[in-house]
């Protein structure tokens, strides 16, 4: 029987796995601007993302073994799946929050910041030192920025204490008209977040999110809801019930 895994593979025998994965379709689509304003960068093959779920299972080392290497490696590449690969064969805490940070500041697109702080950031010890350093108002960096209201959104909505909602709800009002597409992205999420499991400040959510109005036209599709907090908060809260 052949083996669920690969051998040892380089970098450029990934990268050439990779492009042989992807499709003209594919990148034309992730070319489009996204939902958050950004566009994937021009070093991508346009590979689907459960292609790149399957390569990781076959590659990644046994247990107790690393591949922090080769994932960091693959990360230096600054291709959108070389990327969204690494974060999935990396261990978040052989990372030094100093690594992370950089990882972070080094993101290309949307879709790779979306693996990273899911998989890496929201699983490494030190997240939420990092996550107050990334939180500062003088933070200006978007991909760092995004990742510290991303941590931010996810406490809210796992229910965790020690967050200040009513100066969370000033600054989303005063800074996410202003902020990059990129950080409005999860500014929206955390306001969203506190609107549902925040009752006693629901109101005042919904009244900001309508103040400034982000993804008021977002494109309606069947069956889904729009991320428009005044719309949004209502109904999933409905259906929590």
């Amino acid at each position: 029987m052949p083996s669920s895994t690969l051998a040892p593979m380089t970098v450029k025998e990934i990268l050439a796995k990779l492009e042989s994965m992807g499709d003209d379709a594919r990148r034309k689509h992730n070319a489009k601007v996204g939902p958050d304003g950004t566009v994937a960068p021009d070093n991508q093959f346009g590979v689907k993302h459960g292609d790149i779920r399957a390569l990781a299972k076959k590659i990644k080392p046994p247990k107790g073994a690393d591949n922090r290497d080769l994932a960091l490696q693959l990360w230096a590449t600054g291709n959108v799946e070389a990327q969204l690969l690494a974060t999935l064969l990396i261990k978040p805490a052989s990372l030094s929050a100093k690594e992370l940070d950089a990882m972070t500041r080094s993101t290309t697109c949307a879709s790779v910041a979306e693996w990273l702080n899911s998989y890496v950031v929201a699983q490494h010890p030190e997240r939420e030192s990092l996550r107050e350093t990334w939180m500062k108002p003088k933070e200006k960096h978007r991909w760092a920025a995004r990742a510290g209201w991303h941590l931010t959104a996810s406490m809210i909505n796992k229910g965790e204490g020690g967050l200040d909602v009513e100066a969370l709800l000033d600054r989303i009002e005063k800074e996410m008209p202003k902020a990059p597409p990129e950080t409005q992205w999860t500014m929206n999420n955390t306001l969203m977040a506190i609107g549902i499991h925040h009752a006693k400040h629901r109101k005042l959510a919904i009244a900001i999110g309508e103040k400034i109005g982000l993804y008021k036209d977002w494109p309606m599709s069947k069956g889904c809801i729009i991320p428009y907090v005044p719309v949004c908060v209502p109904e999933l809260v409905k259906r929590q019930a």
